[in-house]
Formats: C-alpha cells, structure tokens, sequence
C-alpha cells in the first residue's frame, strides 16, 4: 500500500482543509495569489539560508530582452565549474529571490557557481519567452562571470525543479544541436515535460498532494496562449539523440509529475546517454521547498546532485 511520508501526513491534511474552505468561499487563482503561495511555503519551510563567499547580481544580454542573474560563487579564489539554476513553479511562479536559499545551498553542496536567472513567467510573458530566457542564460554564461571578474573553468551543467525542469528539457533538447555550447550534465527535480497531462500518475496523484491536476492544467493554459501544439512544445516529445547532456532525475512517489520524469530518463538512455532515475518514496512534488519537514530527503538529493556534478 502506498502511503505519503508521516512527515508530510499533517502538512497535507491541513492545506487540503484550507483549500476546501477557500474554494467553498469562492477563490479564484491568478498570479498574485500563485506566487504567493510558493513564496510563503518557501519562506516557512526553508529556514536556513547559509552564507556563501560572494554573491552578485548582474544581467545576460539577450535579444529583447535583458535576463536578471544572481551568481552565487562559493569559493571566489578557485576556479569552479558552473551550474544554471532554473527556479521551479509552473512558468508563472518562483523568483530568484524566492529560491535564494536553495541556490546557496547547490551552490554550497556542488561547489560550483551557481548562476540563476529571473527568466519571463506567464501569464504577462507566455511561451516561448521563458525558453528564451533560459537559453540566454546558458549561451552567456562564461561572459557574464568573464565581466565580473570570476575564475571558473568552462563546464557547465543544469539543474532545475518542476517548470525549471521543463526548461533543463527545452534548453537541453536545443543545445543537442547547437556546436556554440556544451552541456555537461543536467539534474532535474520532479520535472514538468509533458504539456499533455497524459500519464498515470497525472491521474493517480491528481488531487490531495498539494500540486493538484487542475492546478497544472491552469498553469499551461496561462503559459501556452498563442495555440501551441502541447504534445510539439513538451521537452517529453522532443528529438533525443547522443549530443543531449548525461542525466539524472529525481521523481516523488506522490508527484503527479512522477511517470513524465521517468519516462524522459528511459528516453535519455535510449538515445545511448547515461541517465539515472531515482524516486522519492513517500514524497510529493516540492518537497525541495519544505525542507524543515523533510530534512534528510533534501539532504539526499544535494548529495546525488554533488556527486552527480562532481563525478
């Protein structure tokens, strides 16, 4: 029998009381009250936000439009690898300043500069505009430390949660063509890559896990306005071919995201790239974001994720 983490058993009952009475009273979500609610889970449950060595915020410049990057360098005197974090929060919702304290802590656990962009969100900025962004991140990613005057050696990887992880697919899918730039790994966390919403555990952990199926389906209809072909758009469906990035994915049990991001690593390995899935038992998605309720398990995957970088 399948049973959610005791840790999590609380948190879930309270929040799906919550979301009954607030339905029930008429609430209608938009952005402000999306982002707030990632932003207050965030800030309640991730409480230790640890000092790095050198924090800097600069901006990429990218055709129409200028993206807004926090480097995060551990160790200013070495020369470090690099690392693109892509905030999660279903291309509406997350910031840099919302995913500060995990930023440091990749930063921390990998020791590599982390570099985060404020990629466009939807609704004011929808498809394909964040995928620009994104990719504008990782082409002017050795220039931007370059200007700042950082050491760091030319390697650099991806990682990314839940929409960030959508944007690690779509930003990986395009660079496995582009001879200017090479990914070395990409890691993602409970990652979105299939805009169809057709899998098992769409249907299985669609209600009552916190990221609800009608909350996803939200998300995409704010995020792709302009009649895009879902299955064309989604990083699942895209080319997989030897060039793409060695990979790793973590899933959650209780993640209706979960099959999406295993399937995507069965088509990694099938292209001839290494690739490796571990699932999270008794996790929901964005349990990255509750880390004073989960500690060990985000513990563990800093740990595959510096060893995963590292290796």
């Amino acid at each position: 029998m399948r049973e959610v983490s005791p840790k999590l058993v609380g948190y879930l009952k309270d929040l799906n009381a919550t979301v009954a009475q607030l339905v029930a009273a008429g609430f209608k979500p938009n952005a402000t009250n999306a982002r707030e609610g990632l932003a207050n889970l965030t800030k309640t449950y991730v409480t230790n936000s640890p000092a790095v060595s050198k924090i800097q915020d600069d901006v990429i410049p990218a055709e129409g439009f200028h993206v807004p990057v926090r480097i995060y360098n551990p160790a200013p005197d070495e020369e470090l690898p690099v690392v693109i974090y892509y905030h999660g929060g279903g291309h509406m919702c997350g910031s840099v300043t919302v995913y500060d304290p995990i930023c440091r802590k990749v930063a921390l656990a990998t020791r590599h500069i982390v570099i985060a962009p404020e990629y466009r969100l939807a609704p004011e900025c929808p498809y394909p505009a964040g995928v620009i962004d994104a990719y504008a991140t990782l082409k002017g990613a050795f220039a931007v430390l370059a200007a700042n005057g950082m050491k760091f050696k030319r390697e650099v990887s991806i990682v990314g949660d839940s929409g960030g992880g959508a944007l690690c697919g779509a930003v990986a899918g395009m660079a496995q063509f582009d001879v200017s730039v090479k990914i070395k790994k990409q890691f993602m966390i409970y990652p979105s890559l299939d805009y169809t919403m057709d899998s098992k555990s769409m249907e299985e952990n669609g209600v009552g896990y916190l990221l609800q199926a009608g909350k996803i389906a939200w998300y995409f209809d704010n995020y792709l306005k302009n009649g895009e072909c879902r299955k064309s758009v989604s990083p699942l469906y895209g080319d997989f071919t030897k060039n793409l990035p060695e990979t790793f994915v973590v899933t959650a049990e209780f993640c209706p995201l979960r099959d999406e991001g295993k399937a995507y690593y069965e088509k990694v390995r099938s292209a001839g790239v290494s690739a490796t899935h571990v699932n999270m038992d008794g996790m929901i998605h964005t349990f990255m974001n509750m880390e004073d309720l989960v500690e060990e398990e985000c513990a563990f995957v800093y740990d595959k994720m510096n060893s995963f970088l590292n290796s």
